[in-house]
């Protein structure tokens, strides 16, 4: 099985191109940072993949990737949209919220995924089946617990539930759409990731938690690795 991610050298991305590799499928890394892009191939020596040097936030580049992963494999099975784009001004309070990073931000991250699912449907559709994943987030489904972030530098923005809720909704959306057109399509929405965020938060999170509370990239990754799978041929939507 031949799957394309994008972001596939951030956090989810790199790691479930290795889980990937490991069960004997090809990923196919679509990124825009090079050097990034390298050092997760470099982890995958000796396995068969691919990197793609392209700008997913606009549709030539979404258009560029699937060309050329085509053009490297002659075909795509399933697609992971893990690329993650955020603005300079991403993490801001509310109150310091600035209307051009916003823009950015909800276009580069919702408008993306959007224009994606777009492209990578058309093939599926041609192809007569498809399996296509997104990453949606535990924010896109409840509000934060604002108190985890106190005597912290960090925040929870506005935007981000914004996009996340509206990925969800994207999601639903799309496997209505293409209902009885061989494709699944579905998302995941994890907690938080482990990202050397401070004790304080880490352990109020975990309070707040029924189990583990953050969350490593391979405890996400195995989720998305099911719905690849087909012990998930029932789920969709």
């Amino acid at each position: 099985m031949n799957v394309l991610i994008t972001g596939g050298s951030g956090k989810i991305g790199s790691q479930l191109a290795i889980d990937i590799a490991n069960k004997g499928w090809v990923p196919i890394l679509v990124d825009i940072n090079r050097d990034s892009l390298a050092n997760v191939s470099k982890s995958l020596e000796g396995k068969d993949h691919y990197c793609i040097l392209s700008d997913i936030t606009s549709q030539k580049g979404i258009s560029n990737c699937i060309i050329k992963s085509l053009s490297n494999c002659g075909r795509i099975d399933a697609a992971v949209h893990a690329a993650y784009p955020k603005s300079l001004g991403w993490q801001n309070k509310f109150e310091e919220l600035n209307e051009k990073f916003l823009k950015e931000d909800l276009n580069n991250q919702l408008g993306s995924a959007i224009l994606f699912s777009k492209e990578i449907t058309k093939y599926f559709l041609s192809m007569r089946k498809g399996n296509l994943i997104h990453i949606s987030s535990i924010q896109g489904i409840s509000a934060p617990k604002f108190n985890h972030y106190s005597d912290t530098e960090m925040t929870s923005p506005i935007e981000y539930a914004a996009i996340k809720s509206g990925i969800i909704s994207i999601t639903k959306w799309l496997a209505k759409y293409y209902k009885g057109k061989g494709m699944r399509i579905n998302c995941i929405s994890p907690g938080g990731i482990k990202d050397k965020q401070p004790e304080s938060f880490i352990n109020k999170y975990k309070n707040d938690c029924n189990n583990i509370g953050m969350l490593t990239s391979s405890q996400i990754t195995s989720t998305i690795l099911f719905l690849l799978s087909d012990d998930s041929l029932a789920i969709n939507g």
